[in-house]
């Protein structure tokens, strides 16, 4: 009764729910779509934070032997929390979507049909592609095809979550007018500066592992590993990097923006929407 209770399935969008009931009560001038997306963000790192405890837990357990080392996390934390909370993000994404166009007074957001999830889904095409991605490619090989090796490898994995926090709480302030104080600076940098830690340098690093593990040097491990292997690193990588790019853009942005005179306080949607 417990592990259903705890189920991701359960938690996730209880909280999601529980959030868009609470929050109304306390900013009482938020629309629909300002507490769609702050409930979506809070939910998201909660979830980060589970996932980056439950990594730091497996990489620390399975530190001495990288292949053969196990730890009970690294299947139950994927069948429990991880494809539940990738299922449910992807639907609190499309709400907030649908919300924020719907507040606008869009003639297609005036009820929820195919045309506004066909517009989600290809504006938001990236992203959703990752979550199926991690729900038909990860899932797969944590439970099949990895042979019972590699949970410090998976616990690497979750370890990626660890910049989710900061971004949704770089968001949660540009909701509540605070982009120009010292914490949304602050803030900025270590968006930066784990995204890049923990979604970029993390897979060297985990080639760098494997190959002290065999005794072989770091050029050399793409060629001792399964092409498979490789194009899969190569896939998840990839939009990790494009969105750094995205993410320094947006940084020098709001840099320059700092460097300007200042004119108008309120926040445009422009600003709301990066």
């Amino acid at each position: 009764m417990f592990e259903v209770l705890a189920c991701g399935a359960v938690v996730f969008p209880g909280l999601f729910f529980a959030f868009r009931r609470v929050l109304p009560c306390v900013f009482k001038h938020w629309s629909d779509a300002d507490v769609v997306l702050v409930s979506e963000r809070l939910v998201s790192s909660i979830h980060a934070a589970m996932a980056t405890t439950a990594g730091a837990i497996i990489v620390s357990s399975c530190w001495g032997n990288v292949i053969n080392d196990k730890h009970w996390l690294a299947n139950y934390f994927v069948i429990w929390y991880g494809v539940p909370y990738m299922t449910y993000d992807i639907f609190a994404m499309y709400l907030s979507h649908y919300y924020r166009f719907h507040v606008k007074g869009h003639e297609d957001y005036k009820q929820h049909s195919l045309r506004t999830i066909n517009s989600f889904v290809r504006r938001e095409f990236l992203l959703v592609l990752h979550h199926i991605a991690l729900l038909t490619i990860l899932l797969p090989i944590t439970l099949f095809f990895r042979k019972d090796q590699g949970d410090f490898f998976i616990g690497c994995l979750f370890l990626t979550e660890l910049s989710t926090p900061f971004v949704s709480l770089g968001k949660i302030l540009i909701q509540l007018n605070l982009q120009d104080c010292w914490l949304h600076k602050a803030n900025g940098g270590m968006v930066l500066f784990t995204f890049f830690m923990c979604r970029i340098a993390l897979f060297p690093f985990m080639y760098w592992m494997y190959g002290r593990h065999y005794g072989i040097p770091l050029y050399s491990v793409p060629f001792h590993l399964p092409p498979s292997t490789n194009l899969g690193n190569s896939c998840i990588l990839a939009p990790q990097v494009y969105w750094f790019v995205l993410l320094c853009r947006k940084g020098y942005r709001l840099y320059q923006r700092s460097c300007a005179p200042r004119s108008a306080p309120a926040v445009s949607d422009a600003a709301k929407d990066d």
